[in-house]
């Protein structure tokens, strides 16, 4: 016989009382069991996976964006590469002269290549550069040869540091210049 109890006439809750049916106390439990072992079972929530195709360091000056995109949409890359922008493109890292511009590309590079899995880094440099100007020597862009030389090294020097770190990662160098904006390609050297 199942007697009816109430709490307020008892002072107890229906699970604490003598009389309390045991049917009742284990469905009152039910709902909270099956939640929580849907939520210990569950897998915690995760960003939706996306490759670019590559990072993409240049440098900041503004006179170069869309030259810059109109160049990567034509290599077939289609907005699907992540973007770096630091004063000097490749002087950048080299951490001249500040290490936390390289620290910065390194940051980046390593977010690319874990999260949207790149395996390609292009690095372009441009004439007539402040960055450049500032760091190495304010005449440079007044002679195209010296410009492009140094440059070259510098690009040379980026391409051999990420390789060292990232030997799976390809790396292009490019030179745009100003007017035409065209892109040379800058072909790396033996490291030596």
């Amino acid at each position: 016989m199942n007697i009816p109890i109430n709490q307020s006439q008892t002072g107890q809750c229906l699970c604490c009382h003598p009389l309390a049916n045991r049917r009742h106390f284990l469905k009152s439990l039910l709902p909270g069991a099956v939640a929580f072992t849907i939520l210990q079972s569950a897998a915690p929530a995760q960003a939706e996976i996306h490759q670019a195709k590559a990072l993409v360091l240049s440098c900041i000056d503004f006179r170069f964006l869309t030259a810059e995109r109109y160049f990567l949409r034509k290599k077939k890359f289609d907005g699907e590469y992540d973007w770096t922008a630091l004063a000097g493109a490749s002087l950048a890292v080299a951490g001249f002269p500040h290490p936390s511009d390289a620290e910065a590309f390194w940051d980046q590079l390593d977010i690319s290549y874990r999260l949207h899995h790149i395996n390609k880094v292009i690095v372009i440099d441009h004439q007539d550069c402040g960055a450049y100007a500032t760091m190495i020597d304010p005449n440079l862009s007044k002679d195209s040869v010296q410009e492009l030389q140094v440059h070259t090294d510098y690009l040379n020097r980026a391409y051999w540091s990420i390789r060292d770190r990232y030997p799976d990662i390809e790396v292009e160098l490019y030179f745009a210049t100003l007017n035409k904006g065209e892109f040379q390609i800058i072909l790396p050297r033996d490291q030596g």
